[in-house]
């Protein structure tokens, strides 16, 4: 879906880089809003609502990390959608076919963002399997299996190319997470610096909640629908990963929990609501200003004070020396690059004829065109 996107814009704006900034922050402001819609919901108040948006905009991965559009930016609005139309679902008497029609859509463009989208889908499901099965507070509906049907329809094409490409998306997901080089301590290690990182992330988090509850309290109801729901969205998901840290013993990489939460906002001001004092909120507006305009800040010094960051890359002007130089020597089009992945996709990126990336450099590769080109570790050619 990252990737579609982006060629939708390209299509319209071409090899302009604001466009994708501003793409990503299009997502962010997307799965806030559904935030906002859902939160309104649970607590039947718009400032409450509202309060659940700003509270996560203390977590790092919905500020300083934003600006890049990848395939962790592109889960937020499908994640957020999913828990909302799930939400519908679970807390209407009467199920509606559009409701588990919508779940099954955007379930599926999630899954196709990121296939660790499935850590919601399977906390989601266990959650009706429990209700349905277990608990018995609810009969099974037919029209629970529309969301399975559209989820699997949508997944069609994707699932034919996966088989024809030797399922290569999933070789590489277990390549990054160094399950083959694993070994029993890295069953403990692991899952330890997982706990620790979420810890760290969600400091600021924390800081800004204590400002706005000041109180601690907590009085659980499991019996409480509503909290049900939100301890299965938000805490089931995290559980979950954990526990694969813990019985693989694969290395769990930060950005990879970017949607996990964000409906933190959303339990702990549910949880919190008897010692939230709505008139008293001005210490929690001035941690709010504090942590919004914090990230800006340091994302701007990184920019300014180092060079050698990615979206420094010359990628325009090497294009530019590129073309000139192939102008030089034939008159055929520039329709293929070969070369490693960032090199080569810059090229494509800024080259008007926009060359298809056919991987690495090769001698075979080579010889099959017409005319060819090579600077240090990127070839162009024509075929």
């Amino acid at each position: 879906m990252s990737a579609f996107f982006s060629e939708v814009l390209y299509r319209i704006f071409g090899s302009q880089d604001w466009v994708y900034y501003l793409l990503s922050q299009i997502f962010v402001i997307i799965s806030f809003y559904y935030v906002f819609k859902f939160s309104n919901e649970i607590f039947n108040n718009k400032l409450l609502g509202l309060v659940s948006v700003l509270l996560i905009e203390a977590i790092y991965f919905y500020n300083f990390t934003t600006p890049e559009f990848n395939v962790n930016v592109c889960q937020l609005p499908f994640w957020s959608l999913t828990i909302y139309y799930s939400w519908k679902i679970y807390g209407s008497k009467e199920i509606k076919f559009l409701d588990c029609f919508l779940v099954g859509l955007f379930a599926a463009f999630g899954f196709l963002s990121k296939y660790l989208f499935i850590y919601l889908l399977v906390s989601i499901d266990l959650l009706f399997i429990y209700l349905i099965f277990f608990k018995k507070e609810r009969k099974f509906d037919f029209k629970y299996l529309i969301t399975i049907e559209v989820f699997l329809v949508v997944l069609v094409p994707h699932l034919i190319w996966l088989n024809n490409n030797e399922f290569i998306t999933i070789t590489y997901g277990l390549a990054r997470t160094g399950l083959e080089q694993s070994s029993f301590i890295d069953h403990i290690k692991f899952p330890i610096i997982f706990l620790l990182k979420q810890v760290g992330i969600l400091i600021p988090f924390l800081i800004l909640s204590w400002l706005l509850v000041k109180k601690i309290r907590l009085n659980f109801k499991f019996k409480d629908k509503k909290l049900i729901f939100l301890l299965a969205i938000n805490i089931l998901p995290i559980f979950l990963m954990f526990l694969t840290s813990l019985i693989t013993g694969s290395k769990i990489r930060t950005m990879w929990m970017t949607p996990f939460y964000l409906f933190f906002g959303t339990l702990t001001v549910y949880l919190f609501q008897a010692q939230i004092n709505l008139k008293r909120l001005k210490p929690f507006m001035v941690g709010f200003v504090f942590f919004f305009f914090l990230s800006p800040v340091l994302y701007a010094y990184v920019s300014i004070s180092k060079d050698d960051k990615r979206t420094d890359y010359p990628g325009k002007e090497i294009a530019i020396k590129t073309q000139y130089a192939w102008n030089q020597q034939f008159s055929s089009t520039i329709n293929v690059v070969l070369g490693d992945e960032w090199n080569a996709g810059n090229l494509s990126y800024h080259l008007n004829s926009r060359p298809i990336w056919e991987g690495i450099v090769e001698r075979e590769k080579l010889d099959q065109l017409k005319d060819y080109m090579c600077l240090d570790n990127i070839c162009v050619g024509s075929r």
